[in-house]
């Protein structure tokens, strides 16, 4: 595997509390157990060029049950001509995205908000509470020696562009610093992309997600 995905997927496996990846011809997969809706993921190895239509179809076409997942570092509007029948196809690409950490100061929490931040079983975790308690913004790392994945970055609807996703993002990466770790890595959504753009991020591929359904007639995940 290359070794921002092998560093990508260790560093989920301990975020997600999944089990230890076993290692494929293709890449790795995952077993992860969360209900029937996410049981296995299967990750392709390589990213962008180096994604061959014939390792995506060999992982694919092993899979006959509800509940799996399969990841590839490539465009949606190409893996999902290779994954066979049965699988629904996100057909909004992720990314896969690096930075180099520095210790930078997070900022100051906005008035009336609450920020709390700690770490248990390898994890770090902070979540900022709005003035009457709800939720408005949450994150996780999961350092694995020299990089640490980000995890889980989620802003509430009604409390997005103030900041608090920057925050978030800043306090994790002065935790991670803290912990030895130089290189971010993640998975992003589009919507996430232009914030960690913005805080010296960087595409390294895109990321295509199917999860199989064994319904060809299936339009939805």
């Amino acid at each position: 595997m290359e070794r921002i995905v092998r560093a990508w997927v260790d560093g989920w496996v301990v975020s997600r509390g999944a089990a230890p990846p076993v290692d494929e011809p293709w890449g790795c997969t995952v077993d992860v157990g969360t209900g029937t809706h996410h049981v296995t993921r299967h990750v392709l190895g390589a990213t962008n060029d180096g994604v061959e239509e014939a390792d995506v179809r060999k992982a694919a076409g092993a899979v006959t049950g509800a509940g799996v997942w399969l990841k590839a570092f490539a465009d949606p509007a190409v893996v999902g001509g290779w994954v066979g029948p049965g699988w629904w196809v996100d057909p909004e690409p992720g990314f896969l995205m690096t930075a180099a950490l520095a210790d930078v100061p997070p900022g100051p929490v906005p008035d009336g908000h609450r920020q709390r931040t700690w770490s248990i079983g390898g994890v770090t975790r902070t979540m900022i509470a709005a003035p009457d308690g709800s939720l408005a913004a949450r994150g996780q790392i999961a350092p694995t020696g020299a990089t640490a994945v980000f995890d889980q970055i989620e802003t509430s609807p009604a409390h997005r562009r103030r900041g608090l996703g920057a925050l978030v993002m800043r306090t994790l990466q002065r935790a991670a610093v803290d912990q030895g770790a130089r290189t971010g890595v993640l998975g992003a959504t589009p919507e996430g992309r232009a914030l960690y753009e913005s805080l010296g991020w960087r595409v390294e591929s895109l990321l295509t997600s199917a999860k199989f359904t064994g319904d060809t007639g299936d339009a939805q995940g």
